[in-house]
């Protein structure tokens, strides 16, 4: 990769991981589904000027049903999840959850779609699975939460299940659409679908300064500048590196809830994160395990 593309690169993981510093410090305030509303709301906005251009517009009017199942399940329902868990749990934690992501995508894929999964990503997937059950054993089952920390936990679950669902749809129904469209028209039916729920759940008291700030960060930084972002990198430097940012995401998610809100970072969520990461880079081949010709072949790890 260039440097510039690194430098963008680094810059998607930094928005990305940042959405859960702004989903805390904005959730308590808003409340999980105002909070959710305003970011598709926001991010919609953004969008606003590519529905001049009449392609764009005769895209989505062509395949307004998988653009409205995509804005369902890729924003709307993950917006919704995340931002309930920010009530309850640091956000770190949330940002190491959204890296199972990858794992699940593998699964589905071979659960439903009788995708092949090789020794190699079959063990990414146990690892993996261990690490998220290590998390929530250590945080909820040992005396450091209650029923409401696990309910946050599997809400961020959930929110990946949606991510990976959307992966297999995407590449199934939304092959030959633009991807810019494809990302104003799911944030398009997002700020649809939960402009109901926003007005009718609008915190009584009004939201502070800070509150509003992290708002305007989620929506504009983190999901519309993040998303046109993430497709310039695709095209610049292909979609297997641009995937690297999955592994951004929770170091720095953890980086910002350290600096700016005083959140520890324990050795029980280091161990977890770095189980995460191992089985999810297993899973997706990042890590390959090759056996060396010799007489009793050890394995050598290959990192590509």
């Amino acid at each position: 990769m260039k440097r510039s593309d690194i430098a963008v690169l680094l810059l998607l993981g930094a928005l990305w991981g940042a959405s859960f510093l702004f989903m805390r410090m904005g959730a308590s305030e808003f409340g999980s589904m105002p909070l959710a509303g305003m970011r598709a709301i926001g991010a919609a906005a953004c969008f606003a000027p590519l529905f001049a251009s009449r392609r764009r517009v005769a895209e989505l009017r062509a395949y307004w049903k998988p653009l409205a199942v995509m804005g369902l399940t890729n924003s709307a329902l993950p917006y919704v999840l995340f931002s309930f868990a920010a009530q309850i749990l640091p956000a770190g934690l949330s940002a190491i959850f959204d890296a199972i992501t990858p794992l699940l995508v593998a699964a589905s894929g071979w659960l439903w779609l009788n995708e092949k999964l090789t020794a190699p990503h079959m063990t990414g997937l146990v690892i993996g699975l261990a690490g998220v059950l290590w998390l929530i054993g250590d945080t909820a089952g040992f005396g450091h939460g209650g029923a409401g920390t696990i309910l946050a936990m599997l809400a961020c679950v959930a929110a990946t299940v949606c991510y990976a669902f959307s992966v297999h749809y995407s590449h199934r129904r939304l092959k030959t659409v633009s991807p810019m469209t494809a990302a104003a028209g799911s944030q398009l039916v997002a700020a649809l679908a939960l402009a109901p729920s926003t007005v009718w759940l609008w915190p009584a008291k009004a939201p502070g300064a800070q509150a509003w700030i992290a708002m305007f960060g989620l929506a504009v930084a983190c999901t519309a500048v993040a998303y046109v972002l993430f497709f310039r990198l695709i095209a610049r430097a292909g979609a297997a590196r641009t995937m690297i940012v999955l592994y951004l995401i929770p170091a720095f998610g953890v980086l910002w809830g350290s600096l700016f809100l005083g959140e520890a970072f324990t050795v029980a969520m280091a161990v977890g994160c770095a189980v995460i990461l191992f089985g999810t880079a297993l899973t997706t081949g990042v890590i390959r395990f090759r056996p060396m010709a010799t007489a009793d072949p050890m394995p050598i790890v290959e990192e590509t």
